[in-house]
C-alpha cells in the first residue's frame, strides 16, 4: 500500500485516483505522520437478505380463519 502525505495527496489527487481505479490498490493518506484515510476502488456492496424486514407490514381486512361457507357479517362494514 502506496503512503501519501495528506499535501502530496491534494496536490495529485486525480492521479492518484485514476491510479487507484487501475490498479486497485488501496493508498493511505496521511497527516503528520498519522494515518488519516485509506482510499481504495469502489465496489458495489453486497446484497444482504434481511429476514423479517417486512415484518408488521401486512395487515388484513378481514378474518382469515373464519369458514368461506358462512354469510359475512354486514354490520361490521364487511362485504
Amino acid at each position: 500500500m502506496r503512503t501519501f502525505a495528506i499535501s502530496a495527496f491534494k496536490a495529485h489527487a486525480l492521479g492518484v485516483l485514476d491510479a487507484v481505479a487501475q490498479t486497485g490498490e488501496k493508498v493511505l493518506v496521511t497527516k503528520r505522520g498519522k494515518p488519516l484515510a485509506v482510499v481504495g476502488p469502489y465496489s458495489e456492496p453486497e446484497k444482504t437478505l434481511c429476514p423479517g424486514r417486512l415484518a408488521g407490514t401486512i395487515t388484513f381486512a378481514e378474518d382469515l380463519v373464519a369458514p368461506l361457507d358462512r354469510e359475512p357479517d354486514l354490520r361490521k362494514g364487511h362485504k
